[in-house]
């Protein structure tokens, strides 16, 4: 492999990670639209079926997509870097935006809520929500470092402590660790070379996804308290993402585009989405099957979709790209602190008579675009920048000199 050919698929699985992040924010951003009470900050006036189809299909991949990515980045960092310098990177990076950003970004969720209550009234009181939501914090420590979208941190430091210990474990027979890298080696080529690969991908996947409390993918977020069922499946995309970085070659092969894939992806797609609605039918003599065959169809999703996504990103952005390499760069900050507006957003936009597709739009682009700004002039040349990306970057949004400005003129040219 040449130096060339590595640097064009980092970028391009840098891609796809801030893809997988920013359909996070879409995701959220949807949830106010469901046409049944799920619990959510608000109910829209407008709603529709098509949004449940969309937050069920976007739910089965893309955290999955963002743990496989982490597991390829953090064993390349890993080697590279050393395990000091790794340890370190991840409690900057990892631990440190969690722990600070719950303390932050809690109130202003809570907030969102106390408002979202208070609109089925018809009176939002902004500061009565600032008051609630910042007054959560005295219930500590009840409650504390959960029950926000952060969670997701919180199982990226689970899980990479887990792989570590297994290999500190490893590294006291030398016979044992050689046997077992040769044996992840051997079965992640099959995985990505075999035509039966995603056959014994679902598998496993849909066995795990059998012990959910709900059909398909749990949010692990209510408490700090291992959810073995997230963690067996996030840990085995990111175990699989960190085993491909071994071979990177091979990333090629599992994320090949090919008809057959994607008539499964559709077919597996349409199954789930039409099994679903007997998800609330527990009467039924037939449900454990159902469930079962859901489960199975969901994994099926997942993965293809997972592997078609790479696929997709590596066909048309291998090779550098100035404005995507900027977008990477800020995806990080902005699903960080994207739950707050998205909330705030929903409900100021819950009770206007426009429908729900221009609301969703406007809702998801305000977000990315106030995040965008913020990280642009607050995060990118600070301190906060260093320690979400590894090193402070010059801004291009907020420029004040002719190089910015030429950086801007670049990046937008390339898109």
């Amino acid at each position: 492999m040449t130096a060339t050919t590595l640097t064009n698929r980092l970028d391009y699985l840098d891609a796809v990670r801030a893809f997988a992040l920013l359909l996070g924010i879409v995701f959220h951003a949807a949830l106010s639209f469901v046409p049944i009470y799920i619990g959510w900050a608000v109910m829209d006036v407008s709603t529709s079926p098509l949004v449940l189809i969309f937050i069920l299909v976007s739910h089965s991949f893309r955290m999955e997509l963002f743990f496989l990515i982490a597991g390829f980045f953090s064993h390349m960092t890993f080697h590279k870097r050393g395990s000091g310098s790794f340890l370190k990177s991840r409690f900057v990076r990892i631990a440190i935006p969690f722990v600070i950003g719950w303390f932050i970004l809690r109130p202003l969720i809570v907030s969102g809520w106390a408002m979202g209550a208070e609109s089925l009234r018809g009176d939002v009181n902004i500061l009565n929500g600032l008051i609630i939501g910042f007054g959560s914090l005295s219930e500590l420590p009840s409650g504390i470092l959960v029950g926000t979208h952060l969670w997701f941190l919180y199982y990226l430091l689970l899980i990479t402590s887990l792989f570590l210990l297994v290999r500190s474990t490893m590294r006291f027979s030398d016979r044992f660790r050689k046997a077992i890298q040769k044996t992840g080696d051997s079965l992640v080529h099959w995985l990505s070379t075999s035509r039966f690969a995603f056959v014994a991908l679902a598998i496993p996947t849909a066995i795990a996804l059998n012990f959910m409390s709900q059909w398909g993918m749990d949010t692990p977020d209510l408490s700090l308290t291992p959810h073995i069922p997230a963690t067996l499946i996030y840990g085995g995309f990111f175990a699989f993402g960190w085993v491909l970085h071994r071979t990177p070659a091979l990333i090629g092969n599992f994320s090949r585009l090919t008809i057959g894939r994607f008539v499964i992806f559709i077919l597996s797609a349409a199954a789930t989405i039409i099994l679903s609605d007997y998800q609330a039918d527990t009467g039924n003599p037939y449900y454990g099957f159902i469930k079962a065959a859901f489960c199975l169809s969901y994994s099926f999703m997942m993965w293809t979709l997972v592997a078609l996504c790479i696929g997709l990103f590596k066909r048309f952005l291998d090779r550098p790209n100035k404005a995507v390499r900027y977008i990477a760069d800020a995806s990080y900050w902005l699903y960080l602190i994207h739950l707050p507006i998205v909330v705030w957003l929903q409900v100021a936009f819950a009770e206007l008579e426009f429908h729900w597709s221009i609301k969703l739009g406007c809702i998801s682009a305000l977000t990315i675009g106030i995040s965008l700004l913020m990280y642009d002039l607050l995060v990118r040349s600070t301190f906060i920048g260093k320690t979400l990306n590894g090193r402070k970057k010059k801004r291009v949004l907020f420029s004040s000199n002719s190089e910015g400005q030429q950086s801007v003129v670049a990046a937008t040219s390339q898109q």
